[in-house]
């Protein structure tokens, strides 16, 4: 059964969304007191979440001046997706191993879910893509690897949103390509799935490609 989240947790879901979705900009420079008014809880749990969203390099925190959003770049993002490939690959090969029955049940139906997406709703999606992370980091029931996943997913969820040329034409190529590492882990294929995790992420760099302006990179090969 799945814990209910706790203050702390609902403070960095809704902070993490706000910066994911850029109510709170690049740059922009925060308080405590904005952000527990923002978000309707008190000071532990907002600094709690603002502590976690620091290690995962989504805000400094400024001593006696406040909070910065982080800002993100092209450059970071090419090396960030360096790592994701690798780990990813690892958290699909296991994954395909050691998923529950439950957790292959949850991904049928979340495949499913991806399947029928229609629309320019990215909130919408971005609830569904957070839900095929986690998914897929849980199955593979490796703590340090959950913990190492989180952030770059978090981080590289975060650019891709910001910089869609088409949303909707985004989203559902988005849409196939996670539902396709899900069925492959939840059919227990692990060739299926990590071709799937490595063609996601080709389309990812193919993405960042475009935000710098060049052309894909399998256009320029």
């Amino acid at each position: 059964m799945q814990r209910e989240p706790n203050k702390a947790d609902q403070a960095y879901d809704m902070l993490e969304d706000m910066i994911t979705f850029q109510e709170l900009a690049p740059g922009q420079l925060l308080s405590e007191a904005m952000l527990m008014e923002l978000t309707g809880l008190g000071r532990t749990p907002v600094r709690e979440a603002l502590q976690r969203l620091s290690r995962e390099r989504m805000v400094e925190i400024l001593p006696r001046r406040g909070v910065f959003v982080a800002t993100t770049t092209i450059e970071e993002h090419f090396r960030l997706l360096e790592l994701r490939r690798s780990l990813e690959d690892l958290a699909v090969r296991l994954a395909t191993f050691r998923a529950e029955t439950r957790q292959k049940e949850s991904m049928l139906e979340l495949s499913s879910a991806l399947d029928e997406f229609e629309g320019d709703d990215a909130r919408a999606f971005g609830t569904l893509l957070k839900q095929a992370h986690e998914l897929v980091s849980t199955a593979a029931h490796n703590d340090y690897l959950q913990l190492a996943m989180a952030p770059l997913q978090a981080l590289s969820r975060r650019f891709w949103f910001a910089h869609l040329p088409d949303t909707a034409q985004h989203l559902a190529q988005a849409a196939r390509l996670h539902g396709a590492i899900l069925r492959g882990v939840a059919h227990g294929d692990e060739k299926d799935a990590v071709s799937a995790s490595r063609r996601l992420n080709d389309y990812l760099i193919d993405v960042t490609y475009r935000a710098l302006g060049a052309p894909k990179q399998h256009e320029a090969e």
